[in-house]
């Protein structure tokens, strides 16, 4: 019993129980995805031109 559970699980983790990897192949960028980005980007550099304005004051 002492040898089995390590016996186990080097078995277990053999390479040939393993699968490939297979590569993620990249989603298209979808119009949606991309009007969303370009309104959150607008929206920072808003934010960004405030906080100046806001430091400039003091």
């Amino acid at each position: 019993m002492r040898f089995f559970l390590p016996l186990i699980a080097l078995t277990a983790a053999s390479p040939l129980a393993a699968e490939a990897f297979e590569r993620p192949v990249p989603q298209a960028q979808t119009a949606t995805a991309e009007f969303w980005f370009a309104l959150g980007s607008i929206g920072l550099i808003a934010a960004l031109v405030l906080v100046q304005r806001l430091v400039a004051r003091s």
